[in-house]
């Protein structure tokens, strides 16, 4: 549910209480400054409503990037049986596809995921608020902390060299980099 329709429904839910809430008050005199219980609920309801975006957007998060390591390992798979055919175009291109997926894992994403993160951050969203202020996350990120970030990002940058002159030893010994990182930041993360 999109966080406007989330504000309408509270909104009118809230109206609606309020409303019934007047017009079942009785003459007599009140027992006291209580909120209504039927407004704790309606805010409790919306507490579990934001929470759950908090917990589906980490969810989110982690299947785009374990959608983009599977591209990855698609990469690395063109990138061998290139290497085996002595096509050196042919692998430098499946390297650099791999460099960029290892990248986009670095990142929490490609540049349209960077653009609903940034919308997010400019809304006052910030996933990991205590992790931003400890310094271990980059503001907005989710799952990728600063140093799972830099090993991504390193390996990338090794992969993107690599495509120039290919080799399968050289190609085999980064990719065991990458799944390191992998295993060690984001598939204990999930």
């Amino acid at each position: 549910m999109k966080v406007g329709a989330i504000r309408a429904a509270v909104v009118t839910a809230v109206v609606l209480v309020v409303s019934s809430a007047r017009a079942a008050a009785p003459a007599a005199p009140s027992r006291g400054p209580a909120t209504p219980p039927e407004l704790v609920a309606t805010y409790d309801a919306l507490a579990d409503a934001i929470l759950g975006a908090n917990k589906a957007e980490r969810k989110l998060v982690i299947a785009i990037l374990g959608a983009t390591y599977g591209h990855a390992q698609s990469e690395l798979a063109r990138a061998g049986q290139a290497l085996k055919a002595n096509d050196a175009g042919a692998a430098r291109a499946a390297i650099e596809n791999l460099a960029t997926a290892v990248g986009q894992i670095g990142t929490e994403g490609d540049n349209a995921v960077a653009g609903v993160r940034k919308r997010l951050l400019q809304g006052g969203h910030h996933a990991n608020a205590t992790g931003e202020a400890q310094g271990v996350f980059d503001e907005g990120y989710v799952v990728v902390t600063k140093v799972a970030k830099q090993a991504f990002l390193g390996a990338s940058r090794t992969l993107a060299m690599l495509a120039r002159s290919p080799k399968a030893e050289a190609l085999e010994q980064e990719w065991k980099k990458v799944e390191a990182a992998w295993t060690k930041y984001i598939a204990s993360a999930k």
